[in-house]
């Protein structure tokens, strides 16, 4: 379980919470992903890889164009 924001949890848990909201707002860009029109799982988690693969791929040509 996630701790509830700004409440602490006894076992650290919660700590980074933060890491796991950016991701879904990172995946919300794409608007196949925002709304689910695919019928079938299959194609909306092909979209969903394609999805992570694309924000991956932007965040290390950030990370290379800042240390060139």
């Amino acid at each position: 379980m996630i701790a509830r924001r700004g409440t602490a949890h006894g076992s650290g848990l919660g700590t980074q919470r933060w890491v796991v909201e950016s991701a879904f707002a990172h995946l919300h860009w794409f608007r196949r992903l925002r709304f689910r029109w695919e019928v079938r799982d299959d194609i909306h988690e092909a979209f969903l890889a394609l999805g992570c693969a694309l924000i991956c791929w932007r965040r290390l040509s950030e990370a290379q164009r800042r240390h060139s």
